[in-house]
């Protein structure tokens, strides 16, 4: 039998959340180009794989800040850009829901380096494109960044994560969804 969570945890989880995400709703196409930017050159200082692949990269869809809360019941959001040769080419936000064994709040970036053509048209064609679905994606650590270069990366999709602060724990189910958007 399937217990519902107490009204109390709900609200409280819902003005968490609200709170956490507010400022980033805010944001202009001018204040995403400019965090996209000091994003892109914090990532590139610390990470050499990173500034190689971008020679390489067809698209870098970066999203300077995702802000994620939640106690059972989560959140995160955030805003980004697309960038193709160093000009942004669209807006983009990613929304994700999780429900499981997890408290805090925190916030951090990332950075997605599409390496093939296939991947970046699937982000157009998607309307909507959910993480994990579609175009194969690989999670780059410290140990997996020393040994990739732009000869090595065969893979449609590298995430690079970065800029993490706060505190989140816990195990549970994320969906995490990419959209289009004009800020």
């Amino acid at each position: 039998m399937r217990k519902a969570l107490p009204t109390g945890m709900l609200w409280s989880v819902v003005v968490v959340v609200a709170v956490v995400l507010s400022p980033a709703w805010a944001d202009t196409a001018a204040e995403i180009d400019k965090e996209v930017d000091v994003a892109l050159e914090k990532l590139y200082a610390n990470s050499p794989a990173a500034k190689d692949l971008s020679t390489i990269a067809r698209g870098i869809l970066v999203f300077p800040n995702v802000y994620k809360a939640g106690f059972i019941v989560g959140g995160q959001y955030g805003d980004g850009a697309l960038r193709k040769n160093g000009k942004t080419v669209g807006y983009y936000r990613t929304l994700a829901a999780s429900y499981g064994l997890q408290a805090g709040i925190q916030s951090f970036g990332y950075a997605l380096f599409f390496i093939k053509d296939e991947a970046l048209e699937y982000l157009h064609k998607s309307h909507g494109w959910e993480i994990g679905v579609g175009p194969s994606l690989v999670v780059v650590d410290t140990g997996f960044a020393s040994s990739l270069t732009s000869t090595t990366a065969k893979d449609d999709i590298y995430a690079f994560f970065f800029d993490q602060k706060g505190l989140m724990g816990g195990i549970g189910i994320q969906g995490a969804k990419i959209t289009q958007i004009n800020p």
